[in-house]
């Protein structure tokens, strides 16, 4: 896989309005304890880590079989909030993760788990590996490294406050998979999620050497961590190759079609349950498995519907620019003077980041469906310049020119919801 925005992010926002919430309102206490730390401006989230940010409090390991709870206990009950205490960006990671400390990797992946991993991606964020679950099926773990004082990969760590943004939109997409008026499975699945301490496994160690020796890694290997560096740990089910890693595998332009489907409905059932723009949607972004599924379906505002789904399921990946809205509270990253990102040359990926900054006039809390169309744009185009399998017959054919005539119009669509619902391919 791989996971290339080219770029760090310079600043998290998080915009709350929370006047209206009350302890009865669906995940209000989530919101007040994860959420309500950061106010809207330009400034890049910081907070140096510090073991008195935790609690001092012993801890029990019960790694299989902690929830995915928005809330722990020991530290968000009812009263705490209702008072106003203030948590640290750490408590409120560590909340997020249903444990009351940091804990040891063996006491969140048991020791036969790290002994199956193996390396499967990478960017500047850390490491991504795949290893089984107490099931049996595969799952993917991205591994980020968060507030120590080296550098990785050339930029600095994560913040406890950053890395909330992430962990608060993969939760909410995942859990799109469970809702009532507006469903769908097309984002990737979060499983669990953990915050551990210390130098990293061997085992990982040996499974980005082979990954290194296999495909060559751009990232320094994780050998310099100290025993006292802090790890965010997101288990994601596997989602499968991303399109980039995919060209030549696929079948043919009608797959391409069924691609282009799934990840048009999945972007429009979000932009209507939670007002969401990806803005990183480049074709690293999006995964590809092979299915015997015949048929894929999702609620759109309550109506249920149903897309062939020509032997690949998508999910879509890394939120890590995305932004959302939450009873009224608005999650989003500000990366408004962050030039750099806006400087690339060399593909339309890098054109459309520019476009989306025309479009918002630099104000990335503000909603702009747009931009979702947009990244659609580019990647009909990267899926017409991909190899295939089968490039010939008149079906093969025919679906190049409706492919084709997407690309042409599609940017007069002013949202997924209506590019799905109005443009001639997906009728």
């Amino acid at each position: 896989m791989n996971f290339s925005t080219p770029l760090r992010t310079n600043g998290l926002v998080l915009t709350s309005v929370l006047a209206n919430l009350t302890p009865n309102t669906p995940t209000w206490s989530r919101l007040k304890a994860a959420l309500s730390v950061h106010r809207k401006g330009n400034n890049k989230c910081s907070m140096c880590y510090n073991c008195s940010d935790f609690p001092k409090m012993s801890c029990r390991c019960v790694y299989d079989k902690l929830p995915l709870v928005c809330v722990c206990n020991s530290l968000l009950s009812s009263q705490d909030v209702c008072d106003g205490a203030e948590l640290s960006d750490a408590e409120k990671v560590c909340a997020e993760c249903g444990q009351q400390q940091p804990l040891p990797w063996e006491g969140c992946i048991l020791p036969e788990r790290i002994k199956r991993c193996v390396k499967i991606g990478e960017g500047t964020f850390g490491e991504v590996f795949s290893t089984t679950n107490s099931s049996g099926d595969t799952v993917a773990l991205k591994i980020i490294p968060v507030e120590g004082s080296e550098t990785v990969n050339g930029e600095d760590q994560k913040t406890f406050g950053e890395i909330l943004h992430e962990i608060i939109i993969s939760k909410e997409l995942s859990s799109l998979k469970k809702k009532q008026h507006n469903q769908t499975y097309g984002f990737i699945g979060l499983n669990d999620l953990h915050c551990v301490q210390g130098c990293y496994p061997p085992d990982f160690l040996n499974a980005w050497d082979t990954f290194d020796q296999r495909k060559g890694s751009e990232n320094d290997r994780p050998d310099f961590f100290e025993k006292d560096q802090l790890f965010i740990i997101l288990e994601f089910e596997f989602g499968g190759v991303d399109l980039e890693n995919s060209n030549g595998t696929l079948a043919s332009l009608v797959v391409a079609k069924s691609v282009l489907h799934q990840v048009t409905a999945s972007l429009a059932v979000a932009e209507q349950e939670l007002h969401f723009e990806h803005r990183d949607l480049h074709w690293g972004n999006v995964l590809v498995k092979p299915t015997t599924q015949k048929k894929g379906s999702f609620l759109l505002n309550g109506t249920d519907h149903c897309m062939e789904i020509k032997g690949v399921l998508v999910r879509i990946i890394d939120y890590s620019l995305s932004r959302l809205e939450i009873d009224d509270l608005t999650v989003s990253c500000d990366i408004s003077n962050d030039e750099e990102l806006f400087m690339g040359q060399g593909d339309y990926q890098f054109e459309i980041y520019r476009l989306m900054r025309k479009e918002n006039k630099n104000n990335w809390s503000s909603y702009r469906p747009h931009t979702n169309v947009l990244w659609l744009h580019y990647l009909c185009a990267k899926l017409l310049s991909m190899k295939y399998r089968s490039s010939g017959g008149r079906t093969v054919k025919e679906m190049r020119k409706e492919l084709t005539r997407f690309h042409d119009n599609v940017l007069h669509y002013s949202s997924a919801t209506e590019v799905l619902q109005s443009c001639p391919l997906f009728q």
